[in-house]
């Protein structure tokens, strides 16, 4: 189970930098700060979940390597952002 609530922290990890990226457009600042503080708040919770029985350094590692991955593709994929090559 400790597995499972380390994959839901770093898929919920994805969510707070997008809720910060819409925070940046006046028209969805308070939505935007509101939902980056949400995912935040329960990304952690999941973490502290985690670590109960999973090594904190693995369990750091996986989640932030889920939530970095996540962040990047999500942000290629979905908000047209582009490599420089």
């Amino acid at each position: 189970m400790a597995w499972l609530y380390l994959i839901v922290a770093g898929l919920l990890e994805i969510g707070w930098p997008l809720g910060l990226k819409y925070a940046q457009n006046p028209e969805t600042r308070i939505i935007g700060a509101i939902a980056a503080l949400f995912f935040i708040i329960t990304s952690g919770f999941f973490l502290y979940l985690a670590q109960r029985k999973i090594p904190m350094g693995t369990a750091y590692a996986v989640w932030t390597s889920i939530g970095a991955i996540g962040t990047f593709m999500v942000g290629i994929l979905f908000l047209e952002i582009h490599l420089l090559l």
